[in-house]
């Protein structure tokens, strides 16, 4: 049996699949949202609370920003400067979502983090399952569309330049080196 103990990211050679990997994390963190406002909450132990809820906030505040903006200032100006006839038209119908989707889910955040680092902060309170529900929907939605339709549509439209482009600008977003060679 070979089994990884370790989540390991594609490479940024595979920007899509990076994006892919992304929306599995924040899946992940969705889940443990829903579990600190839930009833497990209760039978958690303090420092289990803390770091799950530090673990929460050091996601949401820092790769899942950098993820809005290779959304919207690489992949989707890519793909509108590339996408022609139906795509194009699928593409003009998506992204005004997906852009607003991006500030609706900031807005549930600003109501969200200031519960969840309470709760990192080990300080009395809770985190509302109500925030957390509408979090969770607005984020599940936004990655089915960008899994069914955007990443799919990159995955074929996109060169392989374009992708190394793409991938290029996703690494000097987050502060690793270009590789060697690289513009």
């Amino acid at each position: 049996m070979n089994t990884s103990l370790f989540d390991t990211a594609p490479d940024f050679d595979q920007p899509v699949a990076v994006l892919k990997h992304c929306h599995d994390r924040i899946r992940k963190q969705l889940k443990t949202m829903e579990q600190l406002a839930g009833p497990a909450i209760d039978q958690a132990g303090a420092d289990i609370v803390r770091q799950a809820a530090a673990a929460v906030l050091r996601y949401f505040e820092k790769a899942a920003p950098q993820h809005h903006e290779d959304e919207e200032r690489d992949l989707l100006p890519m793909l509108a400067a590339t996408a022609r006839d139906a795509d194009a038209a699928l593409l003009t119908e998506l992204s005004p979502q997906v852009l607003r989707e991006h500030h609706e889910m900031e807005a549930v955040w600003q109501r969200l983090q200031p519960q969840l680092a309470a709760l990192a902060e080990g300080r009395p309170g809770t985190l509302s399952s109500t925030d957390v529900e509408e979090y969770s929907a607005l984020y599940l939605g936004h990655m089915d569309k960008e899994e069914n339709h955007i990443a799919p549509m990159a995955k074929r439209l996109f060169s392989a330049d374009q992708m190394r482009t793409l991938g290029n600008a996703m690494r000097t977003r987050r502060g690793i080196a270009l590789p060697e060679g690289a513009d």
